[in-house]
């Protein structure tokens, strides 16, 4: 049985370029990028490269970059960094109520010590309104956080805007860019954004690295406490060889970015209208117009959408219903939740994923299958089954 991926959002596979400048790093510069022999300057030649990349990826400078973990490091960094390195008594910070959950959470944490957050909801395609932000900020207010682009609906949201009003009142700004990178150009000073948070799995280099931006004179206080390392923002021994993966997958993303975003859109397009043609009763969630190039989240009314997945995946096809970070969860999807589904359609929902390995072969395969599927599932798993198991 072929198998056929279309889970992107959740996590990539390794470009075939990007682990060909890893395996280096494992064979000959294997040195600590803090010695100062041969070995180490040789590492450390690879971090000064890798920097260059990621600076040149959201048009930076290299000493704003700083090397993570991953997307939910670089979210907990820029947030409780800022918090943390503010010596007023009083603090606010204002998000929405679609941020990935390494936001929110960390936003859920800080409010235990005493930080007010505003929440701001979205509209029936998931975008907040730039002037919700404007008035919601007071003279507490020390950081907005508004992601770029949503994971599970794609809705892009109108960063410049939200940039400039954050400028105005002399407000840091954070954007989770996650999923934005590799699919879109990333621009910091086109949003003004003070901090930028992107995660190397999401865009064709290994788990376990990213980045966080931090332009040059914002205050941060850095989560753990150690060495020198990353200009004293983040302590420990860099992953040199992870870091070499994440600058070569954003030198890779940065190449023909506009002709390869415009092939997969093309092809998520096709791949809609083809389903709106084949299954009766499906609706699109999320923005239209204003969403990343490679997602598709689409509401199949009265099918349950984990029965969905599971059968799809049996048949060799790839799909989630939304975050994998909430995988596993019996509640419904707080993003589709937000746009004012009620909980019977955010329970239909399915995300379909592509990526720069995406082909239209393997979507006619996937259209072949799919309406089969859904019409099992319609038939065979009532959404109730789950609304039951909540209560």
């Amino acid at each position: 049985m072929r198998r056929i991926y279309l889970d992107n959002n959740a996590t990539t596979r390794v470009a075939p370029e990007v682990l060909e400048a890893m395996l280096p790093c494992y064979r000959d510069a294997y040195g600590n990028a803090s010695s100062v022999h041969a070995f180490g300057q040789e590492a450390k030649g690879l971090l000064d490269t890798a920097r260059q990349r990621v600076a040149n990826f959201v048009n930076a400078e290299p000493n704003e970059i700083v090397f993570t973990s991953g997307g939910t490091e670089s979210d907990n960094l820029a947030i409780r960094g800022v918090v943390e390195a503010s010596a007023r008594p009083r603090k606010h910070i204002i998000t929405t109520r679609v941020e990935h959950h390494a936001v929110l959470h960390t936003c859920e944490a800080l409010q235990k010590t005493g930080v007010d957050v505003t929440y701001l909801p979205v509209d029936s395609e998931g975008l907040v309104n730039p002037e919700d932000v404007r008035k919601a900020i007071d003279q507490e207010t020390i950081l907005i956080s508004v992601m770029h682009s949503n994971n599970e609906i794609g809705t892009a949201q109108p960063l410049r805007e939200i940039g400039q009003i954050a400028l105005e009142h002399d407000v840091y700004f954070h954007t989770d860019a996650v999923q934005a990178a590799g699919k879109v150009r990333l621009d910091v000073d086109e949003w003004e954004a003070d901090l930028l948070s992107i995660a190397g799995h999401k865009f064709h280099a290994p788990k376990g690295v990213g980045a966080l931006y931090v332009r040059k004179g914002t205050r941060l206080r850095p989560l753990c406490f150690g060495g020198a390392h990353e200009r004293n923002r983040r302590a420990g021994t860099e992953n040199v060889p992870q870091i070499a993966g994440l600058g070569a997958a954003a030198d890779l993303a940065v190449s023909e970015l506009e002709k390869r975003s415009q092939t997969i859109a093309e092809l998520r397009d096709y791949f809609e209208n083809e389903v709106f043609r084949r299954v009766p009763e499906v609706a699109l969630n999320g923005s239209r117009a204003s969403r990343l190039p490679n997602t598709s989240n689409l509401r199949f009314e009265r099918a349950d959408s984990e029965a969905l997945v599971i059968n799809l995946d049996l048949e060799g096809v790839a799909c989630s219903t939304g975050s994998a970070c909430a995988s596993g969860s019996i509640e419904p999807s707080h993003v589709l939740l937000a746009l004012g589904l009620p909980i019977e359609q955010a329970f239909s929902s399915v995300r379909f994923s592509l990526s720069r390995y995406t082909t239209r072969e393997e979507i006619d395969t996937v259209l072949e299958i799919l309406p089969g599927v859904v019409s099992r599932c319609r038939q065979a798993t009532p959404v109730g089954a789950r609304l039951h198991a909540r209560t």
